[in-house]
């Protein structure tokens, strides 16, 4: 990879970086005095709206869930890409991988925020993050030599281990998502739409994360070397996502004062077997 190459892929990384350390930082300590107001919805449903703070107008449980996710992002994603980049600069394998694990995550963050969050004043910047996160993980795919994959991973490379993690992540968000569509769809839609009009995060994962999981896990396990670049990415946006959902749940649990013990055991579960894939799986990669 030239030196241009090299440069371009920093600057983009770097742009994201500060976008989304901008938007998180907003979101955190902008977020306003927590004053809320109780609404119904045009479906009937009653719950307790947000009326100050950049987020004002979502419902007080997505606010609180959001925020956990801002300071995830704050303090844990945006530095890791801002330190990834001294070794991008450098054109190494590792930090092309990494790099893309840190977009994807950052991608589908600020896409579903985009979708997700009632109109603020943060929607473009959403918008701008998911967008250029989307074209820096184009330009960074085109980087990567798939014939070099093989033989740069080597028999070190937790194929099992991550094939199997794939395919359970995928199970688990289907049956978890598809019980609340269902209970939905029966019109017990108190606490699950929250005032919005679909189940957004619900069509995200199904339709995005679900496919890629299931697709990645089996490649994995026939040691394909397109399972090899898939794994890569998708244990970082695994971690952090999982990592993110317990911050979430922590977030939520500071406003509502009630923890939802068994979705945080689940997802703290899932971000420590995704950190340690992941640390096997960049061992393997070899520099």
């Amino acid at each position: 990879m030239n030196k241009n190459r090299r440069v371009e892929l920093v600057a983009l990384c770097l742009v994201v970086a500060i976008l989304a350390g901008a938007a998180a930082t907003v979101g955190v300590f902008f977020r306003g005095d927590g004053s809320v107001e109780t609404v119904v919805s045009p479906r009937g449903e009653r719950y307790q709206m947000i009326i100050s703070g950049v987020y004002r107008y979502n419902a007080q449980r997505v606010v609180a869930e959001g925020i956990g996710w801002d300071v995830f992002t704050l303090f844990a994603a945006v530095p890791a890409l801002l330190l990834c980049l001294i070794w991008l600069a450098r054109g190494t394998l590792r930090a092309r991988l990494f790099a893309l694990g840190v977009l994807a995550y950052l991608f589908y963050q600020y896409l579903m925020y985009s979708l997700t969050w009632a109109f603020g004043p943060l929607f473009l910047l959403f918008v701008a993050i998911f967008a250029l996160s989307l074209v820096a993980i184009v330009r960074i795919v085109t980087t990567i030599n798939m014939e070099e994959l093989d033989p740069r991973t080597g028999a070190r490379f937790p194929a099992l281990g991550m094939g199997i993690f794939s395919l359970a992540m995928a199970a688990l968000l289907i049956i978890m998502w598809l019980a609340r569509i269902f209970a939905a769809m029966n019109g017990k839609i108190d606490g699950v739409l929250l005032g919005q009009t679909t189940l957004v995060v619900q069509a995200l994962d199904l339709g995005l994360v679900v496919p890629l999981a299931i697709f990645t896990g089996v490649t994995a396990l026939r040691r394909r070397r397109i399972g090899y670049l898939l794994c890569s990415v998708v244990v970082i946006k695994g971690a952090a996502m999982a990592a993110a959902i317990c911050a979430m749940l922590i977030a939520a649990w500071i406003v509502e004062g009630a923890l939802e013990i068994v979705p945080f055991v689940i997802f703290a579960a899932a971000a420590a077997v995704a950190f340690w894939l992941t640390i096997r799986i960049y061992r393997s990669v070899q520099a």
